[in-house]
């Protein structure tokens, strides 16, 4: 490795991830299930993109907004595991400065994004179970519309200052990453300036993200509950049950290894290559589990997969 990797660097033109610091000799067995991983949530969130567009009962506002997620989940899997595969594969572990500012706001981007959308899904979910007469006039495609827009915005702008941020700072460590993306954290530990206005902004995104979002999505859910509990029937309550629980899974999917890999970011008795798979695991999990949570879980999407396969092979 060249000096200029570990001398001043005041504004370095690559950066230099280092995969899983620790297990280095493990890349190419480690690839092997993140490639499957990365294999499964392409075609899974492409077949769920599919069977929406091409059956017209799924026209409802609960299907475009796992339309949304989704999409949302192919930029956010395909926005790291190309580069993670490439330093696995073939040790290629340069990145340029502006590639890692781009990987850096699409991370944030679009995490912000999948929970704005577990808002909306909580939402369809409520106004479907608590007030089911007023469904199609409250949730209009108008109305979809303008919270798909809401969510698209809040997420850029929310995500826009931290490659100005990072763009700004001055670098005289190093310029080596000990992880297999640009993370915004591991990136401020390189610089030499004062990063305190990042960390700021980094807990005003939590507050703002976090702190609405899931309080938004508990209340929903304990509206639902009750509403569930206070059906007449068993079967009712169940049948009821079932047309929200795929989301209540998505849900913790998304937030527990998120609130696990923030946590963990703070115990420095957590080895480094532990903490390097956790985030991995944030950030590749999630897209992988949603399709098939909705494949299996969601009836109407369920039926249309078996149909299709099944016309395919007669």
């Amino acid at each position: 490795m060249s000096d200029s990797n570990t001398t001043d660097i005041t504004n370095p033109s690559t950066f230099i991830l280092l995969g899983i610091p620790g297990l280095e000799v493990a890349h190419v067995w480690i690839s092997i299930p993140f490639c499957t991983m990365y294999v499964i949530a392409i075609l899974g969130n492409f077949a769920i993109l599919f069977i929406i567009k091409r059956e017209r009962s799924l026209r409802a506002p609960m299907y475009y907004f796992l339309c949304m997620l989704a999409v949302t989940d192919l930029v956010l899997s395909t926005a790291t595991l190309p580069k993670m595969l490439s330093i696995f594969w073939f040790n290629s572990r340069e990145i340029n400065f502006s590639a890692c500012l781009t990987q850096m706001y699409f991370i944030h981007c679009f995490s912000v994004m999948e929970s704005g959308i577990f808002v909306a899904l909580a939402l369809d979910r409520y106004v479907a179970i608590c007030d089911p007469l007023r469904h199609s006039t409250t949730l209009t495609n108008f109305v979809v519309a303008k919270i798909g827009l809401t969510v698209l915005l809040r997420s850029t702008i929310l995500a826009l200052p931290y490659p100005f941020l990072v763009r700004w700072w001055s670098y005289c460590r190093t310029n080596i990453i000990p992880q297999s993306y640009c993370d915004q954290f591991a990136v401020a530990k390189l610089a030499c300036t004062d990063t305190h206005v990042s960390s700021y902004y980094g807990f005003f995104v939590v507050f703002s993200v976090i702190g609405l979002d899931v309080p938004f999505i508990t209340m929903s859910y304990i509206q639902i509950l009750r509403a569930i509990f206070s059906l007449p029937t068993k079967d009712a309550r169940l049948k009821t049950f079932g047309t929200c629980s795929s989301h209540l899974c998505c849900i913790l999917s998304f937030y527990l290894p998120a609130f696990f890999s923030s946590t963990r970011r703070f115990d420095h008795k957590v080895p480094l290559h532990v903490l390097v798979l956790i985030a991995n695991v944030h950030l590749l999990v999630p897209p992988l589990l949603h399709p098939i949570i909705y494949g299996v879980r969601t009836k109407q999407i369920r039926d249309r997969l078996l149909k299709f396969f099944t016309c395919k092979r007669t």
